[in-house]
């Protein structure tokens, strides 16, 4: 995750702080909310910081730098998704059309099924054009089982039969693949709002999520896309797409810090195996790249 104009522009900053230039801290805060760090948050971070270091006599690079990281951490969250073996769990997929929900959703599935659980993929986009189709595709290159139905259908009930299906095997996670569409966003949320109710009585307790897929280098807009589908349904987990770019890379800290979504999951790439969990520590690290 290469964010080279970000930590130039903070390797700038650092040498200026060496300088004990006046402008530092107002400079820091610029550069934060220009590092796609929500505005409140870049402007309480650089407060906190410039008052730890008057309190602490911090005069040293090094240490301003470690003062900064331990705040950013203190404001990142993460969060493991282990569904139960045995159990009917239910990860639903959210997140505008573009930001690579259908296939992050074949990317978990086949992260799963290569940790022995089985696996079970809900076209419950039934609207978009060619929506299922796609899924269908990721289905059979992943090798793992699909439950659709036709163009148009209710999205609830594909998730009804998927979750049926999951059960009448023993248990297996169900990860539903829904719309996007926040241009006809009173829809979008009468839609998700009642795939919800469904999902909530046909997982099992404890066994439900949902998981809203954002791309990484769309910085506020990604807050923005978060806290339409965090008020629509609410949302327990984040999955970072495009994240092997040039994405600036903030949007993690405001996630974190303004809707107390932690991330579950990173994509890097356009393979399947491309998907890690994600590091808080890893990730700051590279938010301050070369800084650390």
């Amino acid at each position: 995750m290469a964010k080279i104009g970000f930590a130039k522009k903070l390797a700038q900053l650092f040498g200026l702080y060496k300088n004990k230039d006046g402008d530092f801290f107002d400079d820091l805060t610029d550069s934060l909310v220009e590092g796609d760090i929500g505005a409140k948050t870049a402007f309480e971070i650089t407060e906190t910081l410039e008052k730890i270091c008057r309190e602490k006599h911090i005069k040293d690079e090094s240490e301003m730098i470690a003062e900064l990281k331990t705040l950013l951490l203190s404001y990142v969250k993460s969060v493991e998704l282990v569904p139960q073996k045995g159990k009917v769990s239910l990860y639903m997929f959210l997140g505008v059309n573009g930001a690579g929900k259908t296939t992050s959703t074949a990317k978990i599935a086949n992260y799963y099924k290569e940790k022995q659980f089985p696996v079970i993929l809900a076209a419950a986009d039934t609207f978009r054009a060619a929506a299922i189709e796609q899924l269908t595709y990721h289905a059979e290159k992943v090798d793992v089982r699909i439950v659709a139905h036709q163009h148009g259908a209710d999205p609830a009930a594909v998730v009804f039969d998927a979750t049926e299906a999951a059960r009448a095997k023993g248990g297996a996670v169900v990860l539903a693949d829904t719309a996007g569409r926040l241009h006809n966003k009173e829809n979008l949320v009468r839609e998700l709002q009642k795939i919800d109710r469904i999902a909530g009585q046909k997982a099992d307790e404890g066994c439900y999520k949902k998981i809203i897929v954002l791309d990484a280098t769309t910085g506020q807009n990604a807050l923005r896309q978060a806290e339409v589908f965090n008020e629509a349904v609410g949302v327990d987990a984040a999955i970072l797409t495009k994240y092997d770019s040039t994405a600036k890379g903030g949007v993690a800290v405001s996630l974190g810090k303004e809707l107390g979504i932690p991330v579950a999951f990173v994509c890097t790439g356009e393979k399947y195996q491309d998907i890690a969990p994600f590091s808080p520590e890893k990730y700051v690290d590279e938010l301050l790249e070369g800084q650390v």
